[in-house]
C-alpha cells in the first residue's frame, strides 16, 4: 500500500487549524516509513512560507537507545513560528504545548559538504544563543512512531532565540542549563545532551541536508536539540531557560 503523502500533510494541516489532536498516521497506513516521513513534511514545508531555518530532535543517545533509534530526526522553521522577546506565548493557539531549552546556531556561511563535522559547524557560526522551542505534537498524548513524528515536522508549534553571543572559547559540552517552570527549577543538563556536543548535532543535520542536495544557510537558525525533558505549559505559565555563558530567555504564556 502506497502512502498518500498529500492527504498525510493535508491532515496535519487541519489538525494545527483546527488545534484539534489526531490518531497517529502509522495506526491507518502502517507502511508509513522514515523516508515516507520526510516525504510528508516537505509537502507541509511546501506550503509554510519563509524558511528561517532547521530543527534537531531526538538528540539525546539515551532517548535514541529508548526509541530504537540511531539518529537524530530533522525539521524546518518557518518564519511564522518564532516569536519575538518579550512576546508572549498565546498557547490557545496551540494543541497541547510543551517547552524545552535549547542552545541555538546562527549560521555564518553556507553549509554543504557530506562530511561537514562538528568543528566546521563552530568556524562557520556567527553566533549561539539560548533558545526556547515550544513543542506542540499534533498526536493526541504525543503518542507516535518516528516516522509519524518526522511527518508532523518534528512537533514544531513556536520558538524564541536570545541574543546571540560568539562561540569562540565556549566548550558548549560544558555549559550548566535550567529550566524553570512558574519559578521552580524543573530540570538541568549541560550542553553535551546533544550527542555530545549540540555543533556535532547540527553537523549531522548538515549532513543529513547534504544527503538530499540541501543546504544549511548563511542568516538560517538552527535549533540544535532538547537538552531537557519538555515541561507542558498552559496560559498564566512562566518559562525561563538560563545556559552558562549564553544567557537567559524568558517566555510568559498566556
Amino acid at each position: 500500500m502506497s502512502v498518500p503523502v498529500g492527504e498525510l500533510a493535508a491532515r496535519l494541516r487541519k489538525a494545527v487549524a483546527d488545534r484539534v489532536a489526531i490518531e497517529p498516521l502509522s495506526g491507518e497506513f502502517p507502511d508509513l516509513d522514515v523516508p515516507g516521513g520526510y516525504a510528508v513534511q516537505a509537502a507541509l514545508r511546501e506550503q509554510a512560507g519563509p524558511i528561517v531555518g532547521w530543527k534537531l530532535g531526538v538528540t539525546s543517545r539515551a532517548k535514541q537507545a529508548q526509541v530504537g533509534v540511531h539518529e537524530p530526526v530533522r525539521g524546518f522553521l518557518a518564519g511564522a513560528l518564532a516569536l519575538d522577546l518579550g512576546a508572549p506565548l498565546s498557547t490557545s493557539e496551540l494543541i497541547q504545548p510543551r517547552a524545552e531549552p535549547e542552545i541555538a546556531f546562527l549560521i555564518g556561511r553556507d553549509l554543504s559538504r557530506p562530511d561537514t563535522t562538528a568543528a566546521d559547524v563552530l568556524a562557520a557560526t556567527d553566533g549561539v544563543a539560548v533558545g526556547i522551542e515550544i513543542l506542540d505534537s499534533r498526536y493526541r498524548d504525543y503518542r507516535f512512531t518516528m516516522p509519524d513524528v518526522i511527518a508532523d515536522n518534528t512537533s514544531a508549534g513556536r520558538f524564541v532565540v536570545g541574543a546571540p553571543v560568539p562561540p569562540a572559547g565556549i566548550d558548549l559540552r560544558l555549559v550548566g542549563v535550567v529550566l524553570e517552570h512558574n519559578g521552580e527549577v524543573v530540570a538541568t543538563a549541560s550542553g553535551a545532551a546533544s550527542l555530545g556536543h549540540p555543533a556535532a548535532a547540527v553537523a549531522w543535520l548538515v549532513r543529513s541536508l547534504a544527503a538530499d542536495g540541501e543546504v544549511l544557510r548563511a542568516g538560517q537558525v538552527v535549533l540544535s536539540g532538547g537538552l531537557t525533558a519538555a515541561v507542558p505549559v498552559s496560559a498564566g505559565d512562566v518559562v525561563v531557560a538560563t545556559i552558562d555563558r549564553l544567557g537567559t530567555v524568558e517566555l510568559a504564556c498566556r
